[in-house]
């Protein structure tokens, strides 16, 4: 369904998976990938919003690392690989390349964009909710949200979080301090899966709930539709 395009940005360009609607004039959704890269896992969840009706593009955001990063979480080498790319990378210039693909896509889209973002993509979407120009997002299982509550001031349009109440990528002060800064934000709703690890909504994912995952995700097709229809 999808096919690479190239998005240009401050110091560079990069691809971007892209995977397009049958109707034209679609609402865009840009969806944030794990520490795994534009992997198989990421590409279909963009294949499944078009299919849904939403333009869909997935930026590869390791591009100042290594260009093309497509790995799984099924080896421990793997993750090695994963988690240095996770520590190396600028979340800051990973932001401005958020911006430049929602640039890039509004001009295809209806004018509406909005962003879904998982693990470290789950951080990234609450900043792209603070930072950017995005009309909706969605951030599951946030990494570190903790320690970027103070922008949320600067949340004008809508997000979602989707949170596991037994997040191992997070401590339960961790999830306490982000709830506590964010529910009562009038732009902001926050789901929280109880008994749920970190990636519950990862398709074959060690944590992967399929009833959870399946009502998270039919919150975030619904908030879409609320929001950039």
């Amino acid at each position: 369904m999808g096919e690479f395009r190239t998005i240009r940005a401050e110091g560079g360009e990069f691809q971007a998976y892209v995977a397009t609607p049958v109707a034209q004039g679609a609402p865009a959704v840009v969806v944030l990938q794990e520490i795994f890269g534009v992997n198989a896992v990421i590409r279909g969840i963009a294949d499944d919003l078009a299919a849904k009706g939403f333009l869909a593009i997935a930026p590869d955001l390791f591009w100042r690392l290594t260009p093309g990063v497509d790995i799984t979480d099924q080896t421990p080498e793997e993750w090695k690989i994963a988690l240095d790319y996770m520590n190396r990378f600028d979340v800051d210039k990973g932001v401005g390349d958020i911006a430049a693909t929602i640039d890039a896509i509004r001009p295809d889209s209806n004018g509406k964009v909005g962003a879904v973002g998982y693990c470290l993509g789950g951080l990234l979407a609450f900043l792209t909710a603070s930072r950017t120009d995005s009309d909706a997002s969605v951030s599951y299982y946030g990494v570190g949200l903790e320690n970027r509550v103070g922008e949320a001031g600067d949340i004008e349009k809508p997000l979602m979080l989707h949170i596991a109440e037994k997040d191992s990528f997070s401590s339960d002060a961790a999830r306490q301090v982000v709830v506590s800064a964010l529910k009562d934000h009038a732009q902001v709703t926050i789901h929280i899966y109880e008994g749920r690890d970190h990636a519950f909504a990862r398709p074959g994912g060690e944590h992967w709930h399929a009833a959870d995952a399946a009502l998270a995700n039919q919150r975030t097709i619904d908030f879409f539709k609320a929001h950039l229809s």
